[in-house]
């Protein structure tokens, strides 16, 4: 029996989680299925329960749901109990859920294909959201020198409490007003999607990275360029996580390289 497998979020339309997954499924002679899943907020309990009925074996989760599919899980791993969070659904024996997170790990993974280091290195993290919990526990974990620059103080002060680290916590303004200090900036913060973009100082060679990518980080990414960062977009992050869930379901590390080529492919296609 063909097996359901998916991403569940609100939007999910653009998601590439599909074809990653699927291309996966079919060069390993997987009997699977990897559907794109819109859930209202809200009504996370309801699908998962659908899915139990249907013999799903695991699923990711996007937002809005990455907090409520913790609090659903009969267990779950000491990372994602960390972050807060999870993007990983994997089915118990007992006919519960398992939940990982596989996005801080994807993270530090496309850190390392990309040859950066930021052990010792002063970090600017910009935003306090949802993809920054995981982000920020990798840094963390990874040495940085992590300064945290968010819009609302208090956001950042909350998500440091919250993930037990201290880091140096700025405003957004004034973190952007002394990006001249850091060694390496990453950006959380989803202005892209709303057509707008950050004025950065001269980048010298260092690096920005952006995790989001296509048209969310394109604005951004050529003011970048423009001013001479080394700039980085967040599709290795998105294929490496996928690759640490399916390791989760299936026991198997599938190619991402060729996972990123397809992506990109795709995202250079539609921008």
């Amino acid at each position: 029996m063909t097996r359901l497998y998916g991403v569940i979020g609100d939007p999910i339309a653009h998601s590439l989680s599909p074809l990653i997954h699927n291309a996966w499924l079919r060069e390993h002679g997987i009997d699977a299925d990897y559907r794109a899943m819109q859930v209202p907020a809200g009504q996370l309990p309801d699908a998962l329960e659908t899915l139990t009925r249907q013999g799903s074996r695991g699923v990711n989760i996007t937002l809005p749901h990455k907090q409520v599919a913790l609090q659903l899980a009969e267990s779950s791993g000491s990372l994602v109990m960390r972050i807060g969070a999870a993007n990983t659904l994997i089915r118990t024996d007992s006919g519960g859920w398992h939940a990982e997170n596989t996005d801080a790990p994807g993270f530090v993974h496309a850190l390392e294909s990309a040859g950066i280091q930021v052990a010792g290195k002063r970090v600017f993290l910009l935003g306090a959201g949802g993809s920054a919990h995981a982000v920020a526990v990798a840094l963390t974990d990874l040495r940085a020198a992590l300064t945290i620059c968010n819009r609302t103080l208090a956001h950042a002060e909350s998500l440091a409490t919250r993930l037990d680290i201290t880091p140096d916590i700025r405003t957004l303004e004034a973190g952007l007003a002394d990006l001249s200090t850091a060694d390496i900036v990453v950006n959380t913060l989803s202005l892209g999607y709303e057509g707008g973009g950050l004025d950065l100082p001269p980048g010298r060679g260092r690096t920005f990275y952006d995790i989001n990518y296509g048209r969310a980080a394109a604005a951004t990414r050529e003011r970048a360029v423009a001013q001479d960062w080394k700039t980085l977009d967040g599709l290795g992050m998105l294929v490496a996580q996928a690759a640490f869930s399916f390791e989760h379901w299936f026991g198997i590390l599938p190619d991402m390289a060729a996972a990123e080529q397809r992506c990109r492919a795709v995202v250079e296609a539609t921008t």
